[in-house]
């Protein structure tokens, strides 16, 4: 049986998905919320709350989840194409994510991870190795074909899978685009050894999708073949953009982090040191509590 909604042989006629507009009014709501409220309480006098390359970047990344998640991504990715399905993932864990922490200001994240208990967590858990196999674990494990098959008729067991990806996404973004100086940051060298080994471990994955000689996932054997689509075909496709598509994404930011290195490396002017990280230095050495 497919997936609520996704039940016609076509995907052109439009299905309602309230519980993801809910979702999202509620992340943007919040956000504007603690803005307008929490900001001016915890930020000192004078400073915005946040830049407006922070608010952009937030509701771009809100932007990015709202496509992978509602008609007619959903539609496609779930009833008809697997291709498609690998887009709303690119979606879910390589433009959200770095986003949504790009769109988030410090005092911000700060009061999410006010728990001891979950910044120890976050902290921990986004530590670059650990991140980094935390996440291609998860993309390895949720291409098994007995899961894809399993969640694609699991309303509940796919909202699982996609929650997962997008958390360990999240945690796998830290390191570059995180903006804690208390959680691990990594230097612009770092950044790129990171990045480059993020673009080459989905390869193993990709090349199952790209060179396989039958199908994968029964699940899409059985699904109406969108525009005459061969399933291999498909598949195929899947595989390209997993590899292509999410290599020039994580490509075009090494590529920014680099020549943002280069032009630091050639300005006169030191690297400027926030108050914040100060304190969290002075904080760490008990020479302020």
């Amino acid at each position: 049986m497919l997936l609520a909604g996704v039940t016609g042989a076509t995907p052109w006629v439009w299905v309602p998905h309230p519980e993801v507009w809910l979702l999202v009014a509620s992340l943007g709501g919040g956000y504007i919320w603690a803005l307008r409220t929490l900001g001016p309480r915890l930020v000192p006098p004078g400073e915005p709350v946040a830049t407006r390359g922070q608010k952009s970047a937030f509701f771009f990344g809100l932007a990015a989840l709202w496509i992978g998640a509602d008609w007619p991504m959903h539609e496609l990715s779930e009833g008809f194409l697997y291709s498609a399905h690998m887009i709303q993932h690119m979606l879910f864990t390589f433009v959200a994510p770095p986003l949504l922490l790009l769109g988030a200001p410090k005092w911000m994240l700060r009061a999410i991870l006010s728990p001891p208990r979950v910044m120890a967590a976050v902290r921990r858990l986004s530590k670059p190795f650990i991140a980094l196999v935390l996440f291609n674990g998860l993309i390895a494990l949720t291409h098994w074909p007995a899961l894809v098959n399993a969640s694609l008729r699991s309303e509940p067991l796919h909202l699982a899978v996609h929650t997962s990806l997008f958390g360990a996404a999240l945690l796998m973004w830290t390191p570059v685009v995180g903006p804690l100086p208390e959680l691990s940051r990594l230097s612009d060298p770092a950044r790129l050894l990171y990045l480059f080994g993020q673009s080459i471990l989905p390869t193993v994955p990709a090349s199952f999708l790209t060179f396989a000689q039958r199908p994968i996932y029964s699940f899409y054997e059985t699904v109406p073949r969108l525009w005459g689509l061969p399933v291999l075909t498909d598949q195929l496709l899947a595989g390209l953009i997993m590899k292509i598509g999410g290599g020039l994404l994580l490509w075009s930011i090494m590529a920014v982090v680099f020549f943002k290195w280069h032009a630091r490396e050639l300005s006169d002017k030191p690297d400027e040191v926030a108050w914040d990280d100060f304190e969290i230095e002075l904080q760490a050495s008990g020479l302020r509590k």
